[in-house]
């Protein structure tokens, strides 16, 4: 007779990098995010197409102003150890993701919120004067600073998510270990081997956990991507979340319909160190951005035929109607292009004689690589000489969060479809305690007319009015070379025939709970 062991339905996932964190106010990416939306629940969720839905909150109301949002728990919604979730979970959250003693970099993301900015920044010390209140056990009130088109978009981000105080309180950093995490979601996580893989197994007390076809996953970690389309190939894993660019043809070739390429809202880009020289130059980072041929990453370097990106804001982003940003140079023959740097470059001191000596940093990746090979060669031909540095993922954007580096990899996957979402990864830093905390603005682009802008579109109810201003905020740090765009993203999985449910979406959100598994 088999084992219930052997019965089990296991989805083996390629998930990327090692976790940096599990904590929702700690998380900083999309790798850590595929296993914490898995482990925990918001208010809202994401169905197949990553569109917000119901999810620990079973309703909710929006008053006429489109300042309070009322949501209504559902009374089947428990813990992972079986105690039943309350509106104080995201009371205490809401309090602990904006304590400037947390340091959550993405705080910002509820910002909306009222008076979330203010205590984040410790103008305000009274945490009871968030705008978060737990009315009853089931019922929760939320009070925004001004309506916001996209707040249940924002709500299904894991700076959302409900967090279990007296956990966190009895194991201190440890508190996201698999021995003494608890969580809301579908999964609960039973195993950790870092540098390899983690693995969950489906909740028992969550509220639809008989619709789950998937009995248990395992994250593994495969940021080497050759490796890992070699196992996947091997029947060892399910999905790849990423593939070598130059296999797509070989996918396409040999595994009809299993790479899965689709546009998504993200954008894939270099941040220059402006807080000292020569990067703080505009014009040496004008010239950097001149010499980029973009043209030549998505269909040649790349092959998977990404669309070259001279913006901030992804085309498609909703409530930001109008044309995308381009510059005049980007319509000029590139020979045009690189003589124009020249130019600039010998303005500023540097020529083939007396050369721009740069580091360039990434994150260990073959496509990463592939890319930074590319645009040395394109910098090489305007007199700049470049160090290339490569170094695990947690490593890499520690580096950037530091400032310890002068141009760094970075990408930006949306949180949710507005355009205040990229747009606010360069608004100047805050100062917590006699601190600057840039948050996700590694470059440190810094213009109190951006601010402006972004301070009045946060403010202003008119859709049109509003989408004018955040135009007006693209155009002014693009032209300044507040960094450097290279191309949209597109989302790159690999998916067996073995997997139903699967959705390509705009978000390249998707959640186990959607999906099954044949033999």
């Amino acid at each position: 007779m088999m084992s219930s062991a052997a019965l089990a339905v296991t989805l083996n996932l390629g998930n990327g990098s090692e976790p940096g964190s599990l904590d929702p106010h700690k998380a900083s990416g999309d790798w850590e995010n595929r296993i914490i939306g898995e482990l925990y629940e918001g208010l809202v969720a994401e169905d197949a197409q990553a569109n917000a839905i119901a999810g620990q909150a079973e309703s909710w109301t929006i008053s006429d102003d489109g300042l309070v949002y009322t949501f209504k728990l559902r009374a089947d919604a428990n813990w992972s150890d079986g105690v039943p979730v309350t509106a104080q979970n995201w009371v205490d959250a809401f309090q602990r993701l904006f304590d400037p003693k947390t340091a959550a970099e993405y705080a910002y993301l509820q910002f909306p919120i009222k008076n979330a900015s203010k205590i984040n920044a410790a103008e305000i010390t009274d945490f009871s004067q968030l705008g978060v209140k737990a009315i009853d056990d089931k019922t929760l009130e939320i009070t925004l600073e001004a309506s916001t088109p996209f707040f249940l978009q924002a709500l299904t981000h894991y700076t959302g998510y409900p967090i279990r105080k007296d956990i966190i309180e009895k194991f201190g950093d440890q508190w996201t270990q698999p021995d003494n995490i608890v969580g809301n979601g579908p999964y609960k996580l039973v195993e950790w081997v870092p540098g390899s893989y983690l693995r969950g197994v489906k909740s028992d007390t969550y509220y639809g956990k008989d619709n789950l076809k998937i009995d248990e996953v395992r994250w593994d970690n495969t940021e080497d991507l050759t490796a890992a389309l070699n196992r996947y190939r091997a029947g060892e894993l399910d999905i790849l979340t990423d593939f070598p660019a130059d296999q797509y043809k070989f996918l396409q070739d040999n595994y009809p319909g299993q790479a899965h390429v689709a546009p998504f809202l993200g954008i894939y880009y270099y941040v220059l160190n402006q807080s000292k020289p020569p990067l703080d130059n505009v014009n040496i980072r004008k010239a950097l951005s001149l010499s980029v041929l973009r043209d030549v990453i998505g269909p040649d370097v790349l092959g998977t035929g990404e669309l070259p990106a001279y913006g901030w804001v992804p085309n498609g982003t909703a409530n930001y109607e109008g044309t995308p940003y381009a510059p005049d140079w980007a319509e000029w023959p590139y020979d045009q292009r690189v003589e124009e740097a020249k130019k600039l470059m010998a303005e500023a001191g540097y020529t083939p004689e007396n050369p721009l000596k740069l580091q360039l940093r990434y994150n260990t990746n073959e496509n990463h690589q592939r890319i930074a090979v590319a645009i040395t060669d394109m910098w090489k031909q305007i007199g700049v000489q470049v160090e290339l540095f490569n170094a695990e993922t947690a490593v890499h954007y520690d580096a950037l969060r530091a400032g310890d580096f002068q141009v760094g990899r970075a990408g930006w996957l949306m949180d949710y479809s507005d355009a205040s979402n990229t747009l606010d990864l360069l608004k100047t830093g805050t100062t917590q305690e006699g601190v600057m905390n840039w948050g996700n603005n590694y470059g440190r682009y810094s213009n109190p007319d951006f601010d402006s802008l972004m301070d009045q579109a946060s403010k202003e109810l008119d859709l049109v009015k509003r989408s004018d201003l955040l135009h007006q905020a693209e155009a002014k740090a693009m032209d300044e070379f507040a960094a450097i765009p290279i191309y949209w993203y597109v989302s790159k999985n690999v998916v067996s025939p073995k997997i139903t449910g699967f959705e390509d979406n705009a978000k390249d959100i998707n959640r186990i709970r959607w999906m099954s598994k044949s033999e």
